[in-house]
């Protein structure tokens, strides 16, 4: 029996790799707070985080992103697509393009 990859054990035990739930909660964030203007934070880290949110959401297939306007609609395809995929860092989410849709 060969042994088995990180990704076929993810998938067997339905778990993501580390870097796919920070993705998540990345994007789900940003989503939820869509709305707020960048200039009224004061601090320089929630800016830091809104333009990591804005380059990851930026680099999702178009149809996830066209639900960005009801989050209810938004999570379960995001998490559906970063479960198949198991990014393992988020430069291998950045490198990932596939604009055609699951």
């Amino acid at each position: 029996m060969e042994p088995e990859t990180l990704l076929e054990i993810h998938l067997k035990e339905k778990t993501f790799p580390l870097m796919s739930p920070y993705i998540l909660s990345l994007l789900i964030c940003l989503v939820n707070n869509i709305n707020l203007e960048i200039y009224n934070i004061n601090t320089r880290h929630r800016s830091i985080l809104r333009l990591s949110g804005l380059k990851a959401f930026n680099h999702l297939p178009r149809h996830i992103k066209s639900l960005a306007n009801d989050i209810k609609s938004f999570k379960t395809p995001l998490k559906r697509f970063l479960y198949h995929h198991s990014f393992y860092s988020i430069e291998e989410y950045y490198e990932y393009n596939d604009d055609k849709g699951m």
